[in-house]
């Protein structure tokens, strides 16, 4: 939890109780559904919740948007960034039953109230729409964007304010060199190094890739 303070304060009393939980909750249930491999879930805050909120340190979702989570796996980005934006609605989606198991749990214990799960690939939903769709390495860019884009809205933005709105699209997190993944993705993103964000030399060589609809 310090790590994450080091670089995000203004925490509310709830906000921090739930980021401390974090861990002993998803320690408890690795032992029963291994969502998070064995060698990263000691850096649990690292690995996975402050590269989730590499995210925030970005993009500022307004109150009331609507944003689904592709693939979330154990609950990431997804999770972290409830927490993070209390007044935002997350739809967590995933194909494998057992990993959704393990999330529903962890948002029943910290009683998150904006995150709502479905068992499903993201490419079968066809009666929603959102403002964002975001994703951890998934997927390739391909795919990811092939799958949001018939899912975001395109008549509002959900970020910013009325002088720097920023268009609906996929928000993803990349690791690598990508420069062939997003050549052939037939999209040109805009890319932000996370070593610019945070010095930890984990995040060397990982990136937040934002596709907007046009």
């Amino acid at each position: 939890m310090q790590l994450i303070e080091k670089y995000f304060a203004d925490f509310t009393s709830t906000q921090r109780e739930q980021l401390t939980a974090l861990e002993g909750i998803y320690k408890e249930w690795n032992e029963k559904v291994n969502v998070i491999s064995r060698k990263d879930i000691d850096g649990l805050y690292e690995k996975h919740v402050l590269h989730s909120l590499s995210i925030s340190a970005v993009f500022e979702f307004r109150p009331g948007a609507e944003i689904i989570d592709i693939g979330t796996g154990g609950g990431f980005p997804g999770i972290p960034l409830a927490i993070f934006f209390p007044l935002v609605k997350f739809h967590l989606v995933d194909s494998i039953g057992k990993k959704l198991k393990v999330v529903d749990a962890v948002v029943n214990t910290l009683g998150l109230k904006n995150v709502t799960t479905q068992h499903t690939r993201a490419e079968e939903i066809n009666d929603r729409k959102f403002d964002f769709a975001v994703s951890r390495a998934v997927a390739p860019l391909k795919d990811l964007w092939k799958w949001s884009k018939p899912l975001l809205r395109r008549d509002k933005s959900g970020v910013g304010n009325e002088e720097s709105k920023v268009a609906p699209g996929l928000i993803c997190l990349k690791g690598g060199d990508l420069t062939a993944e997003i050549q052939e993705s037939g999209v040109r993103p805009y890319v932000t190094e996370i070593e610019k964000l945070f010095s930890e030399p984990y995040f060397k060589e990982k990136f937040i890739l934002y596709v907007p609809l046009k």
